[in-house]
């Protein structure tokens, strides 16, 4: 189980915290990929990939939900769409 903050809202050590807290859980998923049979560096390349498409699905997400947000304004106050 993964353990939860110390304290609610942000505090000095919150991002050190979290580190810790996902420290097993990461340390578990290099295990089994090596055991696997893919190597060290190429599951921390898999991760940080992984980590960079999450970010841009993210970016993106909030892009779409912005044009969204836009066009529901729009709606309510009776202009066409344009999009």
């Amino acid at each position: 189980m993964i353990r939860k903050p110390r304290r609610t809202g942000v505090y000095p050590d919150r991002e050190v915290d979290c580190q810790e807290a996902m420290e097993p859980g990461f340390q578990a998923i290099i295990d089994c990929m090596i055991e696997a049979g893919w190597t060290r560096e190429e599951a921390k390349r898999a991760l940080r990939r992984l980590i960079a498409a999450d970010n841009m699905a993210q970016k993106e997400n909030a892009k779409v939900e912005t044009e969204f947000a836009i066009a529901r304004a729009k709606i309510r106050a009776g202009r066409p769409r344009h999009w």
